[in-house]
């Protein structure tokens, strides 16, 4: 499963590039799904997550292929398989992406319910809720989600959930109306970016998504869709996890490929605990500071503060002056990373959704455990600043979202090795 060891308290000092963005690169390929003309993605990262979706891809009759120049060029057979196989749904919650495209473009969809990082319940009921408002007969038997229709049709949609909207949710309802007959308008529609990429990129293909960006997304279907190109959107998540790697082992990193107006929540709360942060065009300079006031955060839907941050944050209020409260309420179990920190001198109270931070002076070098993607970028940032050696665990969740992170730490001046036993 491999791991890292790292040997802490080295200032990082130097520049790093972000990725592309995997929340936007995964429903970009499978819009592809939508039209047999062939679609070209700039930007696509390697991850672990966009081979899982490939083999996906290419096992529902879509021909993925890297070209030389990074860009990714996918063209679908209207005649593949229509059946997501559970090896591989399992395996990542994402390629539940493919429902929508599959049932607009192909009539049927048969997908194995969704696997992932376990961070807590996320049903799709949502998903299936909106598919059945356009028309699709849905049924769950043997683990399966089973989706018919012979024309979707436009219907007036509400996505809320007792969490908020379904980023998801959104993006395969959106993809499935693109082809509908007449308009849908999704109410509660999410507002990410990545949702707001992946309309633009139907747009691209000759469809009719309005409003996109805002909370009711209108969509008037067409009969066909062409083939498109597009750039991804650089990783805000990443670039997050970049900043605060610069506030945690108070050093300075300039940061390119990054875009201020996707992380706005995320720079406000660096901010506000004392993190230097000047933006420069699509760049950016994080410098440290040797002292950390302490915040209270609660994630939420964007623009709000993204639970894909949370765990990351954590890392760094351990060394904050004073306490920090931080809850959950896109993801309220999402605190596999608690127990980790403790071990490794963090003082924290776990209450619900919500965790109590009492900042320490220092973290100490211990050997951890990865729960899920995030949780393990917040173990590498404890990592990077403890005294001493951290060995964290089970890395290979870090590799489903984090291009070379490894790499890149080193290049910044961090003493990190990978072990792949």
């Amino acid at each position: 499963m491999g791991k890292l060891i790292i040997n802490g308290g080295k200032p990082l000092r130097g520049t790093v590039r972000i990725s592309g963005s995997k929340n936007s690169s995964l429903p970009l390929m499978a819009a592809a799904i939508l039209t047999d003309e062939e679609c070209r993605l700039k930007g696509v990262p390697f991850l672990r997550d966009v081979s899982t979706l490939s083999l996906l891809l290419e096992i529902l009759g879509v021909r993925v292929t890297r070209n030389g120049d990074g860009s990714m060029s996918l063209l679908s057979d209207p005649r593949g398989s229509c059946v997501a196989p559970y090896r591989i749904v399992s395996e990542m919650r994402a390629s539940f992406c493919v429902m929508g495209p599959l049932l607009a473009r192909r009539g049927r969809a048969v997908v194995s319910l969704p696997g992932g990082c376990q961070i807590g319940d996320r049903p799709i009921d949502l998903h299936i809720k909106g598919l059945r408002a356009l028309g699709a007969q849905v049924v769950q038997e043997n683990g399966y989600i089973h989706c018919h229709a012979e024309r979707l049709k436009g219907a007036n949609i509400l996505l809320s959930g007792p969490f908020g909207p379904t980023v998801l949710g959104t993006q395969n309802v959106m993809m499935a109306a693109s082809l509908a007959e007449g308009e849908t308008v999704i109410d509660s529609a999410a507002r990410e970016p990545e949702v707001v990429e992946s309309a633009r990129f139907v747009n691209q293909m000759g469809g009719d998504v309005r409003d996109h960006g805002t909370p009711l997304m209108k969509v008037r279907g067409v009969a066909r869709l062409h083939g498109a190109s597009v750039q991804v959107i650089p990783d805000r998540i990443e670039a997050a996890t970049f900043m605060i790697a610069a506030a945690i082992t108070r050093g300075e990193i300039r940061i390119e490929n990054c875009r201020a107006d996707h992380l706005g929540a995320v720079v406000d709360v660096l901010r506000h605990i004392g993190v230097e942060i000047t933006f420069d065009g699509d760049s950016c300079t994080v410098r440290g500071n040797d002292r950390y006031k302490p915040v209270d955060v609660t994630t939420l839907p964007y623009p709000g503060f993204p639970t894909d941050v949370q765990a990351q944050l954590m890392a760094l209020v351990c060394l904050s002056e004073g306490k920090s409260v931080i809850t959950d309420k896109v993801y309220p179990d999402r605190f596999g990373h608690v127990g980790e920190l403790r071990r490794m001198g963090a003082v924290i109270r776990k209450e619900g959704s919500t965790a109590v931070v009492d900042g320490v002076k220092e973290l100490q070098g211990a050997e951890v455990m990865a729960s899920d993607l995030r949780a393990s970028a917040a173990l590498v940032l404890a990592g990077l600043a403890a005294r001493g050696t951290t060995i964290v665990n089970r890395v290979y969740h870090l590799d489903r979202g984090y291009e070379k992170i490894d790499e890149k730490l080193r290049a910044l001046g961090a003493d990190i090795q990978r072990d792949e036993e």
